[in-house]
């Protein structure tokens, strides 16, 4: 029995662990969700008070009434007595306490709406004022979230194409070495053409002013001049 006990335990510590993991994947959805069920908490919380409001603003219509007609039978209560009918006077008096008593019932019904309405805007107010928290939060922690992502992407991929890039370097560096030696080969393929040719030898003695040489301006200037005189 003991042991099914702590199997129990473990398979509902697994599950625990299980559902954490869920909910840490998940939290900056979650605190979407929460945010917006918040939302339109208030929302539905400000659809009460404008009710609450409406009934208020009723009540004391009703009220200014009630004072309208108390107004009203008083005036007639003090024609009556003019006219010396007092027992006119009476029953009209008593018609105003029923006004009179009409109206203490509505002034405590709108003392409860009024009361009321100061409890919901103070609520309304500080649950707008933590959900802008929240928001501001949210933004913060979902840019944070963008932010380490694209670090932990950009390391992932730096860590796993490292070989990659000291590969791609040897083979940058044997492309080097293979256009040096074609390069080289092709130098010394002219070099032997020249010896061939006889190129160098000839380049050699045109520079030591031996064998055929161009002649010179002055030669050609000189020639020119001869050829006048003559």
């Amino acid at each position: 029995m003991s042991i099914l006990k702590k199997l129990f335990t473990a398979v509902r510590g697994g599950a625990r662990e299980a559902g954490e993991a869920i909910v840490d994947a998940n939290g900056i959805r979650i605190f979407e969700q929460e945010i917006a069920d918040a939302q339109n908490a208030l929302h539905r919380a400000k659809k009460s008070l404008t009710e609450v409001m409406a009934k208020e603003m009723q009540t004391k219509r009703k009220i200014s009434a009630v004072d309208a007609s108390i107004a009203e039978h008083e005036a007639y209560a003090g024609q009556a007595l003019e006219k010396g009918n007092e027992a006119l006077a009476l029953e009209i008096a008593e018609k105003i306490g029923d006004f009179e008593a009409e109206k203490a019932e509505h002034e405590q019904v709108l003392s409860g709406f009024s009361n009321h309405i100061v409890t919901l805007k103070q609520q309304v107010k500080d649950a707008e004022k933590s959900i802008k928290e929240n928001q501001r939060q949210l933004t913060m922690v979902k840019t944070t979230e963008s932010v380490q992502q694209a670090t932990m992407a950009v390391n992932s991929t730096l860590n796993t194409n490292s070989s990659s890039m000291t590969s791609a370097r040897q083979s940058l560096e044997r492309i080097k070495q293979r256009q040096q030696d074609r390069s080289d080969q092709l130098g010394a393929a002219k070099s032997l053409e020249a010896d061939v040719n006889g190129d160098d030898l000839k380049a050699k003695m045109a520079e030591a002013g031996i064998g055929d040489t161009n002649p010179k301006s002055a030669d050609i200037l000189a020639r020119i001049k001869a050829k006048q005189n003559s």
